[in-house]
């Protein structure tokens, strides 16, 4: 049996904490920031936690 491949774009995308949370980057932070209000770009910062209905698909394609 070969071994599993982590999914490399999903390992670019989201990291795994020391305590085990999966985090990823906030969504609308690409591009067309003019037109956006500052507000809505520094909402847009940090990391969020992956949602519970996704985790056990991206920890799969991690290879955990």
């Amino acid at each position: 049996m070969p071994k599993m491949k982590s999914h490399s774009g999903t390992s670019k995308r989201v990291k795994t904490t020391g305590s085990g949370k999966i985090v990823r980057q906030k969504t609308g932070k690409r591009h067309n920031l003019e037109k956006k209000p500052s507000t809505v770009t520094r909402r847009m910062s940090g990391v969020v936690e992956v949602s519970p209905a996704d985790i056990k698909k991206v920890k799969k394609l991690l290879g955990k």
